[in-house]
């Protein structure tokens, strides 16, 4: 050991060392070496965890709590003895793994991705937009379109009629929008309904227009990332994280055509 041994405490006497000073659980030289080997991943199946999953520090912060590894040292024995004789058993604190730690978050989030094997059941090659089925206000709508590059959620008529909606359930909303003919259409103003898929809802605001669309509705940029939600036209689906697993919408091919379709002829 470093230091004055005539400074140290005479009444403590590390055996490993063979000197006085400290105690097994207060040398710093062993502490430091048993962190090194926790990062390392030499003593991670010897670690024990704590039950809570944080402890407050001085300071009132919260960080993770550190472990802790049962350690016996051994030294070599006197001559015609055991090899090896044991010194000390301890149990000491270890700082967490921080990069095991971010690991582990990372691991939680599933990964969203699309393969070859999502175009099963889809007519390719296509070019179809992606429109789905989705739970509005506690009614399953239909006709409703994925529309990631919009920064607005829309309601048409049909589904304003069709939810029984009535002035006084709306809120004010005066910026114009853009129709599918390209004319500037002024809002009826705004309302805020859930929109479920399967156990997830999201509260969203739909902008209501008196305009024709082929579509019942689009959701948009604020129900995508609301959801953590990535769509592909390509693949027909659009996925999202739910519950530590990836859930799918697929869309309806079929009913995305026939509303092209009747956009095309009106």
């Amino acid at each position: 050991m470093a230091g004055d041994p005539l400074k140290r405490n005479q009444n403590l006497y590390w055996a490993y060392h063979q000197e006085p000073g400290h105690t097994t659980n207060d040398c710093k030289n062993l502490k430091n070496h048993l962190d090194r080997l926790v990062l390392e991943g030499k003593l991670r199946h010897l670690l024990h965890r704590p039950e809570q999953s944080n402890v407050e520090t001085r300071q009132g912060t919260l960080r993770p709590p550190i472990g802790t590894i049962n350690v016996i040292l051994v030294a070599p024995g006197r001559t015609g003895s055991s090899p090896f004789r044991v010194m000390s058993v301890g149990r000491f604190p270890i700082e967490p793994d921080e990069r095991e730690s971010k690991r582990a978050k990372v691991s939680a989030t599933p990964l969203i991705g699309f393969t070859e094997e999502d175009k099963q059941g889809t007519l390719q090659p296509q070019d179809d937009a992606l429109v789905v089925t989705l739970r509005i206000g506690g009614y399953d709508v239909k006709r409703v379109l994925i529309d990631q590059g919009s920064a607005v959620e829309v309601m048409y008529p049909d589904l304003y009629k069709g939810l029984n909606l009535k002035p006084e359930d709306l809120s004010p909303y005066d910026s114009p929008l853009v129709s599918f003919e390209g004319k500037i259409v002024i809002p009826k103003d705004m309302i805020r309904l859930p929109v479920q898929t399967d156990s997830d809802v999201v509260k969203v605001n739909f902008i209501v227009v008196d305009a024709y669309s082929p579509y019942t509705a689009i959701v948009a940029q604020p129900w995508l990332h609301a959801l953590g939600a990535v769509p592909s036209t390509l693949h027909q689906k659009v996925k999202y994280p739910s519950g530590g697993q990836v859930k799918e919408i697929i869309g309806n091919q079929g009913i995305a055509r026939q509303c092209m379709v009747s956009a095309i002829s009106r």
